[in-house]
Protein backbone atom coordinates (compact mmCIF):
# COMPACT_ATOMS: atom_id res chain seq x y z
CA UNK A 1 0.00 0.00 0.00
CA UNK A 2 3.10 2.65 0.77
CA UNK A 3 5.35 3.08 -1.98
CA UNK A 4 9.15 4.18 -0.68
CA UNK A 5 10.46 7.75 -1.39
CA UNK A 6 14.03 8.79 -1.16
CA UNK A 7 14.69 12.58 0.22
CA UNK A 8 17.49 13.77 0.43
CA UNK A 9 19.36 17.04 1.23
CA UNK A 10 20.69 18.90 -1.59
CA UNK A 11 23.30 21.86 -1.43
CA UNK A 12 21.96 25.29 -3.07
CA UNK A 13 24.19 25.45 -5.41
CA UNK A 14 25.29 25.64 -9.65
CA UNK A 15 25.44 22.47 -10.14
CA UNK A 16 24.61 19.98 -7.32
CA UNK A 17 21.14 18.77 -9.12
CA UNK A 18 23.33 17.91 -11.91
CA UNK A 19 25.76 16.19 -9.88
CA UNK A 20 23.23 14.37 -8.23
CA UNK A 21 21.03 13.43 -11.30
CA UNK A 22 24.13 12.29 -12.60
CA UNK A 23 24.89 10.08 -9.73
CA UNK A 24 21.52 8.26 -10.24
CA UNK A 25 21.78 7.85 -13.94
CA UNK A 26 25.96 6.30 -14.38
CA UNK A 27 24.24 3.65 -11.49
CA UNK A 28 21.37 3.06 -14.07
CA UNK A 29 18.73 4.17 -11.34
CA UNK A 30 15.48 5.95 -13.35
CA UNK A 31 13.95 9.09 -11.47
CA UNK A 32 10.14 8.20 -12.20
CA UNK A 33 9.07 11.41 -10.03
CA UNK A 34 11.30 14.36 -8.51
CA UNK A 35 10.23 17.19 -6.33
CA UNK A 36 12.53 19.89 -4.36
CA UNK A 37 11.97 22.49 -2.02
CA UNK A 38 14.63 24.86 -1.51
CA UNK A 39 15.98 27.56 1.04
CA UNK A 40 19.17 29.39 0.71
CA UNK A 41 21.75 27.29 1.34
CA UNK A 42 20.56 23.87 0.61
CA UNK A 43 17.10 22.10 -0.70
CA UNK A 44 15.27 19.01 0.21
CA UNK A 45 15.28 16.70 -3.05
CA UNK A 46 12.42 14.01 -2.19
CA UNK A 47 12.21 11.39 -5.33
CA UNK A 48 10.83 8.32 -6.31
CA UNK A 49 12.88 6.38 -8.54
CA UNK A 50 13.44 2.63 -9.76
CA UNK A 51 15.57 1.46 -7.22
CA UNK A 52 15.32 3.16 -3.91
CA UNK A 53 17.15 1.10 -1.61
CA UNK A 54 19.95 1.16 -4.22
CA UNK A 55 19.63 4.93 -4.46
CA UNK A 56 19.39 5.28 -0.93
CA UNK A 57 22.98 3.63 -0.65
CA UNK A 58 24.54 5.29 -3.58
CA UNK A 59 23.80 8.65 -2.21
CA UNK A 60 24.48 8.24 1.00
CA UNK A 61 28.38 7.06 -0.26
CA UNK A 62 28.74 10.35 -1.60
CA UNK A 63 27.87 11.75 1.41
CA UNK A 64 24.81 12.79 1.22
CA UNK A 65 22.29 13.10 4.22
CA UNK A 66 19.43 11.13 2.83
CA UNK A 67 16.61 8.70 4.31
CA UNK A 68 13.50 6.81 3.18
CA UNK A 69 10.03 7.35 4.10
CA UNK A 70 6.94 5.93 3.25
CA UNK A 71 4.29 7.82 0.92
CA UNK A 72 1.05 7.00 -0.53
CA UNK A 73 1.05 7.03 -4.56
CA UNK A 74 -2.59 7.59 -5.38
CA UNK A 75 -4.30 7.51 -9.19
CA UNK A 76 -6.96 10.24 -9.36
CA UNK A 77 -8.88 10.47 -12.31
CA UNK A 78 -6.63 12.88 -15.04
CA UNK A 79 -10.08 15.20 -15.46
CA UNK A 80 -10.86 18.55 -13.45
CA UNK A 81 -11.94 17.65 -10.10
CA UNK A 82 -9.69 14.13 -9.57
CA UNK A 83 -7.37 15.82 -6.69
CA UNK A 84 -10.28 17.95 -5.18
CA UNK A 85 -11.99 14.60 -4.82
CA UNK A 86 -9.47 12.65 -2.93
CA UNK A 87 -8.48 15.77 -0.95
CA UNK A 88 -11.89 16.32 -0.38
CA UNK A 89 -11.78 12.41 1.44
CA UNK A 90 -8.98 13.17 3.67
CA UNK A 91 -10.53 16.39 4.76
CA UNK A 92 -13.22 14.95 5.88
CA UNK A 93 -11.43 12.34 7.67
CA UNK A 94 -8.95 14.69 9.29
CA UNK A 95 -6.09 13.97 7.39
CA UNK A 96 -3.59 16.06 6.68
CA UNK A 97 -1.35 16.41 3.77
CA UNK A 98 2.01 17.80 4.74
CA UNK A 99 3.35 17.70 0.77
CA UNK A 100 2.22 16.11 -2.06
CA UNK A 101 3.97 16.26 -5.93
CA UNK A 102 3.17 14.96 -9.31
CA UNK A 103 4.21 11.97 -11.00
CA UNK A 104 6.42 12.06 -14.00
CA UNK A 105 4.38 9.41 -15.72
CA UNK A 106 0.74 8.09 -15.81
CA UNK A 107 -0.74 4.83 -14.90
CA UNK A 108 -3.41 3.65 -17.36
CA UNK A 109 -5.47 6.58 -17.72
CA UNK A 110 -5.03 7.72 -14.12
CA UNK A 111 -2.45 10.91 -12.90
CA UNK A 112 -0.33 10.10 -9.99
CA UNK A 113 0.53 12.51 -6.94
CA UNK A 114 2.58 11.25 -4.29
CA UNK A 115 0.99 12.23 -1.05
CA UNK A 116 2.92 12.59 2.38
CA UNK A 117 0.36 12.55 5.44
CA UNK A 118 0.18 12.81 9.08
CA UNK A 119 -2.10 9.68 9.18
CA UNK A 120 -1.25 7.34 6.54
CA UNK A 121 -3.16 3.78 7.56
CA UNK A 122 -5.82 6.22 7.90
CA UNK A 123 -5.39 8.49 4.17
CA UNK A 124 -4.96 4.63 2.67
CA UNK A 125 -8.08 3.14 4.35
CA UNK A 126 -10.29 6.69 3.42
CA UNK A 127 -8.84 6.93 -0.37
CA UNK A 128 -9.59 2.71 -0.84
CA UNK A 129 -13.15 2.84 0.53
CA UNK A 130 -14.13 5.71 -1.62
CA UNK A 131 -12.52 3.27 -4.49
CA UNK A 132 -9.33 5.57 -5.01
CA UNK A 133 -6.95 3.15 -6.22
CA UNK A 134 -3.58 3.39 -4.39
CA UNK A 135 -0.58 1.84 -5.87
CA UNK A 136 2.04 -0.39 -5.19
CA UNK A 137 5.88 -0.35 -5.17
CA UNK A 138 5.89 -2.65 -8.41
CA UNK A 139 3.23 -0.59 -10.23
CA UNK A 140 4.83 2.39 -10.39
CA UNK A 141 8.26 1.32 -11.53
CA UNK A 142 6.26 0.77 -15.48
Amino acid sequence: MYIKQISAFIENRLGSLEEFTRLLADAGIDLLALSIADTTDFGILRAITSDNEKALTLVKSHGYTASLTDVLAVAVPDSPGGLADALTLLRKGGVTIEYLYSFVRRIDEAAVLIFRVDAPAKAAELLCQSGVRLLAQEEIGK
